[in-house]
């Protein structure tokens, strides 16, 4: 055996992994060392690992298998105590906490631990005993210490106090700076973040793992094209840390660089065979190209991996068109009432399972599931429909007849004619629109873009006292000039080479006002469809971000009542500005809708907008492979397969439901 694959210098080598940030290297690398020569240090650090990641459960078994082959081991006995304490196993953690400052009476940390778990078990007096212990041994050690556990259960603000006092203490102690910027991270102060980890590079500048939460402090910040470039520059200093690929890979996703996204998803998992995020990524990106069979590939090897995470499942149930077997829905209906599944997968896997069983017609049982996964999300996020009214009826309040009247006549805003908004509710057939937009040659489709929300944000200004909605009324004509041209500008990495180019973004219905103002040449589409099958449409479906108004059936309503109140509004201060096109009429009468759309896009007829399923290009919402078929009346009228459970929705609805159009009547 050389020197260089002696267990010492394996060893070694992960530890040096870990040191640069390449956690997943490093536990392939043990996984490997754990097979191939069964040692007992190896598996402890195999524990350790995936502990770092959250593992907890694998930690935790391979972590009682080293303590049962060397008993004496007293990091492996710290190491599993600290397992058992964040899977909340107080009382177990004890025993094996206690044998390890036996062995090693000089670790700070285990006392430190000791006294934590003694503390959760209600031994006030042991406890303190155990903590002074830690201290004294090692100050700094303890409180950071202290701080991590502290942070783990979810007290930020104690946590922050220890990491701040050893911040100051000794400014260069990269480690504490890095929980300090966490910290900072999770209460969204993603500015402050940036500033420490910044500090951190400079101090460290090859600790990747700080570049890492860099490049997210930026993307936070909506920064992209930044956050890119950082991780760039992470990959330029270890090419094969499997991390560094896969944060790239999602960067370069959201830009829409979806080709080269999947040249390093595949790098990633060809580094870290194991990766379970990469292969869910990597799955997204083939997706929204239209690589069915190979995305589907991606997401079951992810399950293979993985089969408790239930984000997986639903990332198949999100291709719409994909069928889970007999066996796979039984399989899910086990795992979503297995203890200790954790909210988030609970939820992907009941509104997996809705998906599942509506397909096989079992439409009492769906909505069971659909209620559960909305029921159990709604619980917690924060929505307030209250005060979504009252922006609505500020931002009415602002954009008068009069005041865009005014707009108007000042030419106020850019003149470029280039964007297509398509907006509205969720699941009202607006990624079809854009399809057939996309399909014309002088239209790039891109995608729901966050470019025009950013830009209202500008309008705030502490220092002028101004606010958006009502501030945008104090800004001068070259301010609203600049606000359309950074819309342009910032949208401008989503666009190729066509004229004009599409914005479906939903949400935007709120932001016509600001439109007119800074972008008046722009063209607008609502799309509409009957207000059931869309609000249902919403409730079955859980967004990635955002919609937080869909989890309820009334809120759901309301805020449909909100829209059309909104959409309202604007054909009254700005008639014949915003193009209506109903779902149902475009599925019954293509060509005649895709005609009309066109006339008020001013551009010629093309073929290709009808032919709109044969068009090749990235779709990146839920219906993305549902566009990809020609089109279809069975989504029409979907809301009856659920009648006698959305009473709360259809009695807040009523006052519109009569104006709605019926499939009979299309």
């Amino acid at each position: 055996m050389s020197e260089s694959d002696t267990p010492k210098r394996k060893y070694n080598q992960i530890i040096e992994l870990l040191q640069k940030g390449a956690a997943p290297e490093a536990e392939a690398l043990c996984r490997k060392a754990v097979d191939e020569l069964g040692d007992v240090n190896f598996i402890a650090l195999l524990g350790t690992i995936l502990a770092q990641s959250d593992q907890l459960e694998e930690a935790e078994a391979h972590l009682r298998r080293a303590v049962q082959i060397a008993p004496e081991y007293p990091k492996a006995n710290e190491e599993l105590g600290s397992v058992l304490l964040n899977l909340g196993k107080a009382s177990d953690a004890v025993g094996f906490l206690r044998t390890a400052t036996n062995l090693n009476p000089k670790s700070a940390s285990a006392f430190f631990k000791l006294g934590g778990a003694l503390k959760l078990v209600g031994n006030e007096e042991e406890a303190q005993v155990a903590l002074d212990k830690a201290t004294s041994l090692s100050p700094n050690r303890a409180k950071l210490e202290e701080a991590s556990l502290l942070f783990a259960q979810g007290k930020f603000r104690q946590a922050e106090k220890l990491a701040r006092e050893l911040v100051t203490e000794n400014p260069r102690d990269v480690n504490a700076a890095l929980l300090l910027a966490r910290i900072a991270m999770d209460a969204k102060c993603f500015d402050d973040a940036e500033g420490l980890l910044r500090k951190i590079v400079e101090i460290a500048p090859r600790y990747i793992r700080a570049w890492h939460e860099l490049a997210e402090s930026v993307k936070e910040q909506h920064r992209v094209e930044e956050e890119v470039k950082i991780l760039e520059h992470a990959l330029s200093l270890d090419e094969n840390n499997s991390e560094s690929h896969y944060r790239y890979a999602a960067a370069l996703a959201t830009t829409g660089q979806s080709e080269k996204s999947v040249e390093f998803y595949r790098n990633a998992t060809e580094l870290q065979p194991d990766q379970v995020g990469a292969y869910i990524g990597l799955g997204h990106v083939l997706k929204t190209l239209g690589e069915y069979e190979e995305g589907i590939s991606a997401y079951k090897k992810a399950i293979e991996l993985k089969p408790n995470f239930g984000e997986v499942y639903f990332s198949l149930s999100n291709l719409k068109t994909y069928r889970f077997s007999d066996a796979d829905i039984e399989d899910m209906m086990e795992r979503i009432e297995k203890e200790g599944l954790g909210r988030d997968h609970e939820v992907h896997f009941a509104f997996t399972l809705g998906k599942a069983l509506e397909d096989r017609r079992e439409y009492d049982r769906a909505f069971e599931y659909y209620s559960r996964g909305n029921s159990r999300y709604r619980g917690n996020i924060a929505y307030d429909p209250v005060q979504t009214s009252i922006t609505h009826q500020k931002i009415r309040d602002t954009f008068t007849a009069s005041y865009l009247e005014e707009l108007r006549d000042q030419n106020s805003g850019v003149s470029h004619p280039d964007p297509i908004f398509i907006l509205g509710l969720p699941r009202s057939g607006s990624t079809l629109l854009e399809q057939i937009l996309a399909s014309h040659s002088q239209i790039d489709g891109t995608s729901e873009l966050p470019d025009l929300g950013r830009v209202s944000t500008i309008v705030t200004n502490k220092e002028k006292g101004r606010t958006y909605p009502e501030g945008i009324r104090e800004m001068s004509l070259d301010e609203l000039q600049m606000l359309g041209q950074e819309y342009m500008d910032r949208t401008r990495r989503h666009r190729g080479d066509a004229d004009f180019f599409t914005d479906k973004m939903p949400n935007n219905f709120a932001h016509i006002g600001l439109i007119q103002a800074i972008m008046p040449n722009a063209k607008i589409i609502d799309a509409r469809r009957h207000p059931l099958d869309s609000c249902v449409g919403c409730y079955k479906q859980h967004f990635a971000r955002g919609q937080t108004f869909t989890y309820d059936l009334f809120e759901l309503g309301e805020f449909y009542l909100e829209y059309d109140q909104m959409m309202n509004h604007w054909d009254s201060v700005a008639p014949g500005r915003v193009l209506r096109v109903q779902y149902e009429e475009v599925v019954s009468d293509l060509e005649q809708q895709v005609r009309r759309i066109l006339d008020y896009c001013e551009l010629p007829f093309e073929e290709g907008c009808v032919n709109f399923h044969e068009t090749k290009r990235a779709v990146r919402t839920a219906s993305s492979e549902q566009v990809r078929q020609p089109i279809y009346s069975a989504s029409m009228g979907i809301w009856k397969r659920f009648e006698s459970h959305i009473g709360p929705l259809i009695e807040t609805l009523e006052p519109i439901l009569d104006l709605a159009p019926s499939a009979k009547e299309i």
